[in-house]
């Protein structure tokens, strides 16, 4: 049976037309994104602690799945709820899946630290932010090979679930530290829109950020309701939270009933070793938290994409949050997180140096660092700004285990061989 909540608009796809065949344009999209090199390096790509200490921490690659896991399930809950959705007028959830299992594609190495190392790095070279560049890759670099670069391609549809940001570096006042899309990339946001003018008043502040799809705001809440609770439980069975460092943490907070709630279901779960089935069992309330509601806006008439907006129940969101903060202060924050951060700051800033003075300020004497498909994408950029950007897609798409590896073959000289060099 159709499904007529999508229309020609959200099928087309951006960069050109691509062949047909027995899988809808959305499955095409998603196997397109599991089978591609970039969605494979997010099994060796930081969540919170560094890839490969321990087996059972969450990875990039073990987050995405789960995303896309509850964002489907969402999808399945909204079409049991009466009134809007209908047997053959529902949100597809092979396009959920697509845009979760792809929202993390464009996160660097290290994790946060190394998102924020490079978005230093790039601060007057156009800027660096993990969702502009997923969307990068989705549109420019996917699919990169000897012959040249190219996207996957991606329906519009696609596209637009994942661009949770979508104002341009250059349109805020101030640089800006995250939430925004590089400024060449208005192009990818002009398709988005369909050549629709973007009305004046949601350029103001961080309205047209906030100015997202029905999938993207699936995406984004099945998100924040996978890392705000697992990172709760990596966190415990680290040994990063126990129940004097959460005591501690909450004397400084505004503890009210809701709170206390969460803790005392937090600390039974961990005295009785629980924690993954009721944790699981939060993740169920989250998606059971949401419904749908229309809305009206200048894309409302373009694609149902954007007559319906996602409401989530205040009493999750608030819980959402609290984990998150707990996790942020008492993680994130935590001596042991700010050492890797400071080991991505150096080992990023000493390889960005290296290659930028082999590659774009040469001198007498340079010395090819770089796979030689890299080295000819920067030495073929016509401006130093592309240069950069050229240099930033490298490094983050280097893994964890790869980046130290190439940092220490290029700094340690006890580290290495001739062998070691293919």
């Amino acid at each position: 049976m159709e499904n007529r909540f999508y229309n020609e608009f959200d099928f087309e796809s951006f960069g050109g037309d691509r062949k047909a065949d027995y899988r809808s344009p959305f499955q095409i999209d998603r196997d397109r994104i599991i089978h591609s090199h970039a969605f494979r390096k997010l099994q060796s790509k930081t969540q919170v602690f560094l890839s490969g200490e321990y087996d059972f921490y969450r990875t990039r690659l073990t987050h995405s799945i789960e995303v896309s896991a509850i964002g489907r399930s969402i999808c399945s809950f909204l079409r049991t709820q009466k009134g809007v959705l209908k047997s053959d007028f529902y949100i597809d959830s092979d396009l959920v899946e697509a845009s979760c299992l792809a929202h993390d594609l464009g996160h660097p190495p290290f994790g946060h630290s190394g998102e924020r190392t490079l978005q230093e790095l790039m601060m007057k070279w156009g800027g660096f932010e993990g969702n502009a560049q997923t969307l990068h890759l989705l549109t420019a670099t996917i699919f990169q090979n000897e012959k040249g670069v190219r996207g996957m391609r991606p329906t519009r549809a696609l596209l637009d679930g994942v661009l949770k940001y979508k104002k341009l570096y250059g349109e805020f006042k101030k640089s800006p530290q995250n939430h925004f899309i590089y400024d060449p990339q208005v192009s990818s946001r002009d398709f988005v829109f369909g050549g629709a003018k973007i009305p004046a008043s949601l350029h103001k502040g961080e309205l047209l950020n906030e100015f997202k799809s029905i999938e993207c705001q699936i995406m984004d809440w099945a998100d924040d309701a996978a890392y705000s609770l697992n990172d709760i439980i990596d966190g415990v069975k680290a040994g990063f939270l126990t129940k004097d460092s959460i005591e501690d943490w909450a004397q400084d907070q505004a503890i009210g009933t809701e709170e206390q709630q969460h803790l005392d279901r937090l600390f039974h779960a961990m005295r009785t070793d629980r924690l993954e089935g009721v944790f699981g069992a939060r993740v169920g309330e989250f998606i059971q938290a949401c419904r749908l509601r229309k809305c009206d806006n200048f894309m409302a008439k373009k694609t149902n994409r954007y007559r319906y907006e996602l409401v989530v129940d205040e009493s999750a969101q608030k819980e959402a949050l609290f984990f998150k903060n707990m996790a942020n202060d008492i993680i994130f924050e935590s001596p042991q997180l700010q050492q890797m951060e400071h080991k991505a700051r150096r080992v990023l800033f000493d390889l960005w140096d290296s290659i930028w003075s082999n590659y774009v300020d040469k001198g007498p004497r340079v010395i090819n660092i770089l796979p030689p498909h890299v080295g000819r994408l920067i030495n073929t950029a016509k401006t130093r700004q592309e240069k950069a950007r050229c240099i930033c897609d490298y490094l983050c798409g280097l893994t964890d285990g790869t980046i130290v590896h190439t940092y220490r073959r290029l700094f340690d000289p006890e580290f290495g061989s001739i062998r070691d060099l293919s």
